[in-house]
């Protein structure tokens, strides 16, 4: 499903004329149905590299060969054209984060993705109302808008809106942080019918014990050396 050879990630600090180096050199291959967690210590690049291969950072070397539904495709060097279909069809991302729009409901936002693809407007609330309710989000607060809530509540909105859809290929960085019990033993029950469904999974977890009998294979991202190189200068 994805074979990833060489992937290195470069940030430029303008201001300090520096070059930063988050990883280089990962290679690795991702099966249907496999689920691979991310690991290694604090800055090492295991969220980095999430957003390369979801395309929120653009990689700086090596290739991310993805096999869509319409062909093979590099996610590296991708027009933007066709990584936005993927994302909306195929490549389903989850962060820690919420960054949800003024005045739409927690409802709404859940729902979209399934308006997105054609179903009707009923149909997508009922199923964004099962995984809130899965997730535990008291139905008071369905109605009301997630930027009103606390991180929990905004993470368990997050999770729904990005499994209420079928995905191919799922990224999650760090989903369950902020969840209670209740809602990481729902997510987990969920994970593992997606493996049986056949969605390759490459996920950051800050308790790894909790989806331990889901993992088929850990990817160790090594610390790279804390070194800052100087940023090219142009030739006069």
């Amino acid at each position: 499903m994805l074979t990833v050879e060489n992937l290195a990630k470069r940030f430029q600090i303008h201001a300090l004329k520096r070059e930063v180096v988050a990883f280089e050199g990962l290679s690795f291959s991702l099966q249907p149905g496999q689920f691979i967690l991310v690991s290694g210590p604090n800055g090492a690049g295991k969220s980095t590299l999430l957003r390369c291969l979801y395309r929120s950072y653009r990689p700086t070397a090596g290739r991310a060969l993805y096999a869509s539904s319409q062909g093979p495709l590099d996610l590296v060097r991708a027009a933007d054209e066709d990584i936005t279909l993927l994302r909306k069809s195929e490549i389903g991302y989850v962060s820690q984060f919420l960054r949800p729009r003024p005045r739409v409901s927690a409802l709404e936002l859940v729902a979209e993705p399934l308006l997105h693809l054609g179903t009707p407007q009923q149909e997508a609330e009922r199923q964004a109302a099962g995984w809130l309710e899965a997730l535990g989000l008291k139905e008071a607060l369905w109605a009301a808008f997630p930027s009103t809530f606390s991180g929990g509540e905004q993470q368990k909105v997050n999770l729904a809106r990005a499994l209420i859809r079928s995905s191919r290929l799922l990224l999650l960085d760090e989903p369950t942080a902020s969840l209670d019990t209740a809602a990481r033993q729902a997510l987990v029950a969920r994970l593992a019918e997606l493996k049986q469904q056949g969605v390759g999974i490459l996920g950051i977890f800050h308790h790894p014990e909790e989806v331990e009998a889901l993992v088929d294979q850990t990817l160790e991202i090594p610390p790279v050396a804390p070194f800052l190189a100087p940023e090219p200068q142009p030739v006069a």
